[in-house]
Order: C-alpha cells, then structure tokens, then sequence
C-alpha cells in the first residue's frame, strides 16, 4: 500500500512452533470427568519480525484470539514453543516473565469491556506504568497526556471516565495503554470490528502511524480482509485451529493457493465496479465442531476440490512450486494462483442453488427462505 514499507528481515522478535491450545470438555454425572477437548488451537507456527504487521485471517471459531492470547501468555498453551528474542517463554513463571510483560501488549475486540468504567482515563493509561515501576522523565501524568495527545485526545481528557467516550475513543484509549510501556510487539485483537466503518479507518490509520514511528511489531487479528490488506506485511490464514496459507500481501491477494483461501477472497466486495470480474465461491454449512474435527484435511468437508487422500493424510504447511519464497500452502490439490472469474460459480450450498433456480424460473422464494 502507498506509504507503507516492506517487512522488515532478518532474526524473527518472536517464533512460535508448533502451538497448540485445548480446551477440556467435562460431562458425567454426579462426577466431572472430561470427556473430550476443544482442539482450538492445533499447531500452528510462524514468525514475527522487528517492526513488522503479520495478519491473522479466519472465520469466527477458527483460533484467532486463541493464538492472540497464547502469544500474551494470557492463557498456558497445551503443548509447542513461544520464542521472543531468543528466549523459550512457553512455561516460563511470573518472575520470568515480568521483564517480558512491557515488551508484548495486546489491545483488545471490545472498546467497551476492557476499559475498568470505574477508573477514570489517566488511571487506566498509567497502570502498566505502576505496575512495572515505570518512572518516565516529567511523571507518569506528563507521560498520560502525551499518549492521549498521540493517540489523537485531548490530554484534558486525562480526568474523564471510559462513558464519556464514544467507541472509537475508547478503542485509542486501549491504543494508548498498550504504548505505554513502548512495547516491541503489540497484538491486537480484531481492534475495530466493534467500531462503525466510518471510525474503522481513522484507528487503522492510527495504528499504521504508530508503527511507523515507533518501529513496533504487530499480531493483527481480523476477519477483515479489506482492512488486514491495508495493514499486514504477511498474512496468514487460519481454519478451524490450523494455519491453512501463509504469505506476503501482494502474493497471497493476487494468487492465492488453499481452496479456502480463494473462498474467503471471493467473499470480499468490490468497491469498484469497473473492475475485473472475480470468481464466486459459496460455501456449503458451518465450520465443523473443533471437538471433532475431520480427519486429513480439516477443509476438506466443505471444499470442492477434495479427494480420498484429503481425508487419509493431513497436508503439510509448505512452498509449492512456481510459488514465491516465503508462501506457504497446506493443500494437497492447489488451486490456480488467479482470482479472476471462472467459467462457471462454484456454489456448494443446496438451498442456494435451488433459490436461485426458482428465482430465475420467475417464482419466488419461500418465505424465510
């Protein structure tokens, strides 16, 4: 995107292999046993460099916040290595973790319930500066306003409490608490999919500003496409646990290679409607149960190009050929490295096709249909 630079290279800040997070599922009665687990998250990995956006795609359920809080050690993972800076901090304590603790900071989905409504604004911003017995030059109150100034508040508003704000305030807020510490790697949790579109782009502008001025890494979660395009370096897609591509920007927007990646691509409308036509792509029912997720291929149930050996064997995270460096796939069948329009929609959903049929044959469709 104009204006924005290139990943940055070199020694990743922080290397995740492997990360895996379940959750027990407990039944029977008078005693709870567990009976089961949520395999939410089920290995992923990937790195992220000094100074650059990795996007993190997926429908909802997929394990986006999952990892996001793995990564902020908010949650213990259930088995793989978090690396930052050199440093395994998979199991590592309180003690070991609190010099850790400023350098990685998360803003959060929600504006309005991470926000304590009975702190007022400069209490909330100056926390992590207490906690971490943070003493900036001219106080922490010197140091509050001039986040707030940076975040584009009045520094006035230091005595105000979180109601007094409307969303977009309160989500730069959130911006301005992460700062605090001048962390090196801030994870942000689908930051504006709480927020109106027309506040949507100012905090994403936001936080590209702070990245270009503070040189800080960034974990950014959506479901956004649109959005993570306009802010990632690289972007990884994740599906029901696992990451299914990886790639930089350009590559993975203009020739993307999972099946379910295309899906998701052909689902993002086009503002401009002179544009080339893109192909089509609706999917049949819901993201299975990760309590049960299909065996081989986990995309495997609701994609159309798969085959017995989609089922007998998981396909490995790896670069295929005539792929740039660098982009990743998890497919035994690859699609084409194109979005442009097919010869013919692919829709794998019943229902639809026979609405679109009665529609097209002049009748109208059920209602609640």
């Amino acid at each position: 995107m104009p204006g924005q630079r290139d990943a940055p290279h070199g020694e990743p800040l922080m290397r995740v292999t492997d990360l895996t997070k379940h959750f027990p599922v407990k039944g029977g009665f008078p005693i709870r046993r567990t009976v089961g687990a949520v395999q939410a998250v089920d290995g992923v990995s990937f790195d992220v460099h000094p100074g650059e956006s990795l996007g993190l795609v997926g429908e909802s359920g997929c394990g986006k916040s999952t990892t996001g809080r793995l990564l902020t050690r908010l949650i213990e993972p259930t088995a793989g290595t978090i690396t930052y800076r050199g440093q395994d901090i998979t199991r590592a304590g309180r003690r070991q973790l609190a010099p850790i603790r400023s350098e990685i900071q998360m803003i959060f989905q929600d504006p309005y319930a991470s926000l304590n409504p009975r702190q007022t604004v400069g209490t909330i911003i100056s926390s992590p500066m207490e906690i971490n017995d943070v003493r900036p030059p001219g106080g922490r109150e010197a140091r509050v306003r001039e986040l707030l100034e940076i975040v584009g508040l009045n520094p006035e508003h230091y005595n105000r409490f979180p109601h007094e704000f409307s969303g977009g305030q309160r989500q730069r807020i959130g911006v301005a608490r992460a700062l605090a510490l001048s962390p090196k790697l801030i994870v942000a949790d689908e930051p504006v999919s709480a927020l109106d579109v027309s506040i949507q782009a100012q905090v994403v502008n936001l936080l590209q500003e702070v990245q270009r001025e503070m040189g800080i890494a960034f974990v950014f979660i959506a479901h956004d496409l649109a959005v993570v395009r306009h802010f990632s370096h690289r972007v990884a897609v994740m599906y029901l646990g696992k990451i299914v591509e990886v790639a930089d920007r350009a590559s993975l927007y203009a020739g993307p290679r999972h099946p379910y990646t295309h899906a998701l691509l052909s689902a993002v409308p086009e503002a401009d409607i002179d544009a080339e036509k893109k192909e089509r792509i609706r999917l049949q029912g819901d993201v299975p149960s990760p309590i049960s997720p299909p065996s081989g291929c986990r995309f495997r149930t609701r994609c159309w190009k798969a085959q017995d050996k989609c089922a007998q064997e998981e396909p490995p995270l790896i670069q295929l050929s005539g792929n740039i460096e660098g982009h990743l796939t998890a497919c035994h069948f690859p699609e084409e490295p194109t979005i442009e329009a097919r010869g013919e929609d692919i829709v794998l959903d019943p229902a639809l096709v026979a609405l679109e049929e009665d529609v097209a044959d002049g009748g109208k469709p059920a209602a609640g249909g």
